[in-house]
């Protein structure tokens, strides 16, 4: 029985990849189509080849990271990789939770340094020559340092909790652990901007002057209660501009890139806050959340039932049941069935998009709107004609064509 379920984990492996590099390269091919009228403007000429080159040099790198990583995985799989490394890492101790914090630990580090040079090349090369990155490599290596960090203390302690409450309860384990792993998430979305995004980024209030007096007029005039706008420092890592939203309730906070306050004029900028603002008014941060809790429940309850077999564990090559090893299994498994809530996220994140839009269009900012967007496709040479298949799969806002048609309409 072991066995058939050791071919399915390789089947569903290879199915991922493969959908992957189908998505890809039809994603690349409707990238040569003409574009329509109402994107002609957003590149001139010598831009447009620019962002096609761009778009192919990223697309191929793409596959060759995928590749090497499906290559990996599976070489772990089928040469008894991860039985070997629970062995391995069982012979340091007998207790459950260090032993799973040094499996996954393991796992973690390795992936991480074996995956540094495409970090490496990707930033110092592709962006580079294609005039974003303005990473240096003191400010790469220690991102690097501060991500591992992160997740060293974040999740191994989250890992560390659910591994405990597994321990104390078997029955229940996947009620009490989703409404940990829940709470946890809950608080991490408010408190994201004033904890994590400080080791990376410095966040200041935006100054008094033109912007922050159109700014607090559209905000009055919309009802929005306005307590501060954030300028963050994107402009030491890359030269693309971006704008977003955070938090929810008293933590709600809207962030400006400062390179999206250096391209664009001060309507534009009020209309891409008119479009976070409408997130705000529409609940959109609060309704992805709750849209994402009974999927949530639903894994924890699929987890629950795997971690009382011992067929996952053997089944790659482990002697008994174990946290780690049936949790890897069940992950591995639950990619497909993952596929429908990210699938409905998408497509809610993507009406949710377009009501923001809509919002911003209903106070007379729909043709600053559009031309903002434009800058912000330009100025990070966007693939203006993805796939459509590519684009249900894979992105979270509508195309920009399909905004503007919106906009327009």
């Amino acid at each position: 029985m072991h066995t058939l379920l050791f071919a399915l984990l390789l089947v569903v492996l290879t199915a991922e990849f493969s959908l992957n590099r189908i998505l890809s390269a039809l994603n690349v091919k409707n990238s040569r189509l003409a574009l329509p009228a109402e994107l002609s403007d957003s590149y001139n000429p010598d831009t447009y080849a620019r962002q096609q080159a761009y778009f192919r040099t990223n697309s191929f790198f793409n596959t060759i990271t995928a590749s090497f990583n499906f290559v990996l995985i599976m070489a772990m799989f089928i040469l008894g990789g991860f039985g070997w490394l629970d062995s391995w890492t069982g012979s340091f101790t007998s207790n459950e939770i260090v032993h799973s914090l040094l499996f996954f630990g393991s796992l973690f580090v390795v992936s991480s340094l074996l995956n540094l040079p495409f970090d490496y090349y990707d930033t110092f090369v592709i962006e580079e020559r294609f005039g974003f990155n303005k990473v240096t490599p003191r400010l790469f290596i220690i991102d690097q340092l501060k991500s591992l960090l992160l997740m060293v203390l974040f999740g191994g302690g989250v890992l560390t909790l659910v591994v405990v409450i597994y321990q104390l309860t078997n029955d229940y384990f996947w009620l009490i652990a989703f409404g940990a792993v829940t709470g946890i998430g809950l608080i991490t979305s408010m408190f994201y901007s004033e904890l994590i995004v400080p080791l990376f980024n410095k966040q200041t209030p935006l100054e008094e002057g033109e912007l922050r007096d159109a700014i607090a007029s559209f905000a009055t005039t919309s009802g929005f209660k306005l307590d501060n706008i954030y300028v963050i420092d994107g402009s030491k890592r890359s030269t693309k501009a971006n704008a977003y939203f955070s938090g929810i309730g008293p933590k709600k906070r809207i962030v400006l890139y400062d390179t999206l306050i250096a391209q664009m004029t001060t309507e534009e900028i009020v209309a891409v806050l008119a479009h976070e603002i409408g997130h705000y008014t529409y609940k959109h941060v609060l309704k992805g959340f709750l849209l994402s809790l009974p999927f949530n429940l639903l894994l924890f309850f699929l987890l629950g039932f795997t971690l009382k077999s011992e067929l996952p564990a053997l089944a790659i090559g482990g002697t008994e049941a174990s946290f780690h090893l049936n949790a890897l299994v069940f992950f591995t498994l639950y990619t497909p069935v993952s596929m429908v809530p990210d699938l409905l996220g998408n497509i809610f994140s993507r009406r949710h998009e377009y009501q923001a839009d809509a919002f911003a269009v209903q106070y007379g900012y729909g043709a600053a709107l559009i031309s903002a967007l434009k800058k912000l496709s330009s100025s990070s040479l966007s693939n203006l004609m993805p796939h459509p298949l590519y684009v249900f799969f894979n992105y979270s806002h509508p195309t920009l064509y399909q905004r503007i048609k919106k906009i327009n309409a």
